[in-house]
C-alpha cells in the first residue's frame, strides 16, 4: 500500500495573520482575566473531562487548543512566550502574553506608516529602553518585602504568602525552598538539611513526577565515579544489590549513552528505580564537587586513574541520602548533616582560606562551595481538602516560589502594572517601533483595572504610585506592599516582543489539513 502524504493547506498576507491574531486574541482573553489582585478564576475541562479550577495563567494556556488550525498556530506562538517566561523567571505568564498581543494591537495601527523592520528594530531598541528604565527603578528584597512578595504571587493569598516567606527566611540566602503534596489537609513547611548540585535532568525518561517533570528516588544509594561508565558491566555488581534489596539508586558520573539507555529502558519496565546525572564538567571546580557530594552522601570517590577498579566495586562505596529530585535545572539531596564531622571539618577549612584569601576569584570560588555546604531546604507542604483544591494550589505555590526566589535574586519595582507604565511615560520614542512597544506596555495596567471593574482612573504622574485595587486608594506601590520581581516582568517583556515581532513579520503559514 502506497504511504499517505500529510496535505497542508497555505494561506498568506494579511489573510494569514488576521486568523493567526484572532487565535492570539482568543487565548490571551481567557488568561488575561485572571490578571492583577481582582484577576477571576478560570474552570476548565481536563482530558478526563473533570472540571479544573485555576488562576494560573500558565496552566490556563496550555488547556487551550483551537478548533481552526491557523487559530491555534496563533496561540500556540503566545504560549511559547508564557512558558519561556515560566523558565525564566518561574512566574509572570498572563503579563507576557497580554504585553504579546497588546505589541500586536499597537502594530496593526501602524504597520502603514514604516516598513516591517524600522519596527521591529524600533521595538527591539524600546525593550531594551524599558529594561534600563527597570533596572534603574529596582529595589532590593529583605524582611517585610519578601512577604508581600510571595503574598502577590500567591494571587494575594495572605495566610499562603506568609507560609512561603517562612520558608525563604528560614534558609537564607543560601538555601532552597521546594513544594512537596502534604498528606493532610494544612500547609506547612518543613526544613532539613539539604545540598544544591547544579546538573539537571540528563534523560527524561527517568522523569518519576510527571506534574512538575522531575525525577525523584526515596532513600537512594549514591554512587559517585570521577572516570566514565563505558559499559552495563563496570557497575554490574551495584545494580544487583540494589536490586535485590528493592534500593533505588543515584548515579552521579559522566556515564556511556548505551549505559544511560539500558538504565532508563529498565527503570520504565520497573526493573530498577535508578536516576543518572553528569558528574561536574572538568576544570577547577569537579574535583571539589566530587569531594563535597562525597561528603554529604557518605559515598567514596572512584577513580580509576588512582587505582580504583570499578569491577570490584563494593557496595561500601556507595553513599545515600534522604531524598533525591533533579529537574530541569538542577539536582537538591536531603541530607542529615547533624553529625557529619567530615562535612564540618570542610567547612571549618573553608572558612579559613576565605579569611586569608586575597584574590577576589578565589574567594568567589571558597564562597560558593561554602555555601553549597551550609544550605537548607524548606519544603512548603502543600495540603487541601479536595483534589480541585490542592491542584488549584499548587500551581500558585509553586508561582510564588520561583517569583520570591526571582525577586531575592534581582530585586522588585513597583506592581500592578505600574513600573511599566512609568516607563512608557518618561521614555520618548524615536521611532515607530518605539512607540508601538511604549504604548503596548501600558495594557497590563489597563486590563488590572478592567479586572477590578474600575472605569476612568486617571494615574498619578508621580513615579511608583497607583491605584490599590483592593482599597480604591492611590498609594505608593512598593511602600503598599504592591511590587513586582523585576526578573518576571523583564523577562515577560522580552519574550513578548520576541513573538510578537515574529508574528508581524510572517507572510506565509502551511499548516496541516485536518480530516
Amino acid at each position: 500500500m502506497q504511504d499517505l502524504k500529510l496535505v497542508k493547506d497555505l494561506a498568506f498576507g494579511e489573510t494569514a495573520r488576521g486568523q493567526i491574531l484572532a487565535g492570539v486574541n482568543k487565548l490571551t482573553n481567557a488568561v488575561s482575566s485572571t490578571l492583577g489582585a481582582s484577576g477571576k478564576c478560570v474552570i476548565l475541562e481536563d482530558a478526563q473531562g473533570k472540571p479544573v479550577i485555576t488562576k494560573d495563567g500558565v496552566t490556563v494556556a496550555n488547556s487551550i487548543t483551537l478548533l481552526q488550525p491557523l487559530e491555534n498556530i496563533g496561540a500556540t506562538l503566545i504560549k511559547e512566550a508564557a512558558q519561556r517566561t515560566v523558565k525564566d523567571a518561574g512566574d509572570g505568564t498572563t503579563t507576557a502574553t497580554v504585553l504579546a498581543q497588546a505589541i500586536l494591537s499597537e502594530f496593526q495601527e501602524h504597520d502603514q506608516l514604516d516598513d516591517l523592520r524600522s519596527i521591529k528594530e524600533g521595538i527591539n531598541v524600546g525593550v531594551d529602553n524599558v529594561i534600563e528604565y527597570l533596572n534603574k527603578k529596582r529595589k532590593k528584597v529583605s524582611g517585610e518585602k519578601i512577604d508581600q512578595v510571595a503574598t502577590i504571587s500567591a494571587n494575594n493569598d495572605k495566610h499562603l504568602g506568609g507560609i512561603i516567606a517562612e520558608a525563604f527566611k528560614l534558609v537564607d540566602e543560601t538555601g532552597i525552598v521546594m513544594m512537596e503534596t502534604n498528606d493532610q489537609s494544612d500547609t506547612v513547611v518543613e526544613l532539613i538539611e539539604g545540598v544544591e548540585y547544579n546538573q539537571p535532568l540528563k534523560n527524561n525518561y527517568f522523569i518519576t513526577n510527571k506534574e512538575n517533570g522531575s525525577a525523584e528516588l526515596d532513600n537512594p544509594l549514591v554512587l559517585i565515579v570521577e572516570n566514565q561508565i563505558p559499559n552495563i558491566r563496570k557497575i554490574q555488581s551495584v545494580l544487583e544489590h540494589v536490586i535485590k534489596e528493592n534500593k533505588s539508586l543515584l548515579i552521579i558520573a559522566d556515564v556511556d549513552a548505551q549505559v544511560a539507555n539500558a538504565l532508563a529502558m529498565n527503570k520504565n519496565k520497573g526493573n530498577i528505580k535508578v536516576n543518572i546525572i553528569d558528574a561536574p564538567i572538568y576544570g577547577i571546580n569537579r574535583k571539589d564537587t566530587l569531594e563535597d557530594l562525597c561528603a554529604v552522601t557518605g559515598a567514596t570517590l572512584i577513580n580509576e586513574n588512582l587505582g580504583d577498579d570499578m569491577d570490584l566495586i563494593s557496595v561500601d562505596y556507595l553513599g545515600s541520602c534522604l531524598k533525591s529530585v533533579t529537574n530541569n535545572e538542577n539536582t537538591i539531596l536531603k541530607v542529615d548533616l547533624s553529625n557529619n564531622k567530615q562535612v564540618a571539618d570542610i567547612i571549618n577549612m573553608l572558612e579559613k582560606q576565605i579569611a586569608e584569601a586575597t584574590k577576589p576569584h578565589i574567594i568567589t570560588r571558597l564562597e560558593s562551595r561554602l555555601a553549597r555546604l551550609k544550605a537548607k531546604v524548606a519544603i512548603v507542604k502543600v495540603g487541601a481538602n479536595s483534589e480541585v483544591e490542592l491542584k488549584e494550589k499548587r500551581d500558585r505555590v509553586e508561582d510564588a516560589i520561583c517569583a520570591t526566589k526571582a525577586a531575592i535574586k534581582e530585586g522588585i519595582v513597583p506592581g500592578g502594572g505600574i513600573a511599566l507604565l512609568n516607563a512608557s511615560q518618561q521614555l520618548q520614542p524615536k521611532t515607530i517601533g518605539e512607540e508601538v512597544l511604549y504604548c503596548a506596555i501600558r495594557r497590563p495596567f489597563e486590563l488590572i483595572l478592567q479586572n477590578a471593574g474600575v472605569d476612568n482612573y486617571e494615574p498619578p504622574t508621580k513615579e511608583g504610585k497607583g491605584l490599590d485595587v483592593v482599597t480604591g486608594k492611590t498609594v505608593d506601590m512598593v511602600k503598599a506592599g504592591i511590587i513586582d520581581p523585576l526578573l518576571v516582568t523583564k523577562s515577560a517583556l522580552q519574550n513578548a516582543a520576541s513573538v510578537a515581532t515574529t508574528i508581524m513579520s510572517t507572510d506565509c503559514v502551511i499548516n496541516n489539513i485536518r480530516a
